[in-house]
């Protein structure tokens, strides 16, 4: 349930100052709704009336996420520790740490990939402004890009040597994305996906 309160002030930036600063939150964390607009009254005197402002403070998504990702967690019965939680530039950064989180990985990182997919759909239910969730478990999709990188590198570099397009494993949408921008300003390669889900592949060739 959204936090709210409402305040009077001289003016409508007085009552919302009184509100923040009860809240103890910044401006651009909160949403403003003005009530009632200040007036002089006649002759300035009689009939004078204060602003009066509602000032609700945003649900922010990362703890929302945290949330969510906790209870799950819980139910797993997992030692775990949350040890990371970013919101930048509408992505939501988790990077988890803890005893047996290969469970959590799961196969080539299907469970984590599933878990991933659920967050993104809790965090951006009745959202306008989508948010990309990027879920980690120590570090695996971090280390796991990088060697995709280094593999892409590598492949293309086959294909420039072989004039033969290379067609890799199937992969996640977010691993194939990886691949497709490592190799984009390549001026002698082009990517491209081939295949459905989930076996869709990226194929890398010479640019012709």
């Amino acid at each position: 349930m959204m936090e709210f309160v409402e305040k009077r002030g001289k003016s409508v930036d007085e009552a919302i100052k009184a509100a923040l600063d009860e809240l103890g939150v910044e401006f651009e964390d909160v949403e403003v709704e003005v009530l009632e607009e200040p007036s002089k009254g006649i002759l300035g005197v009689l009939g004078k009336k204060s602003a009066l402002v509602r000032v609700s403070v945003r649900e922010k998504p990362e703890e929302k996420i945290k949330e969510t990702l906790v209870a799950i967690l819980d139910s797993m019965k997992l030692e775990y520790r949350i040890e990371k939680v970013e919101y930048e530039q509408g992505m939501v950064r988790i990077n988890i740490v803890g005893n047996d989180m290969g469970l959590l990985i799961g196969r080539k990182g299907e469970t984590l990939n599933s878990l991933q997919f659920l967050l993104g759909l809790i965090a951006n239910r009745g959202r306008e402004d989508k948010i990309r969730v990027v879920l980690d478990v120590e570090d695996y999709r971090l280390k796991r890009e990088e060697s995709l990188r280094s593999l892409a590198i590598k492949l293309s570099n086959k294909v420039k040597q072989t004039r033969k397009s290379v067609v890799m494993r199937p992969m996640s949408p977010q691993e194939r994305r990886i691949v497709h921008t490592v190799l984009q300003n390549d001026p002698n390669i082009v990517t491209f996906s081939q295949g459905e889900e989930p076996n869709r592949k990226v194929v890398i060739s010479l640019k012709r």
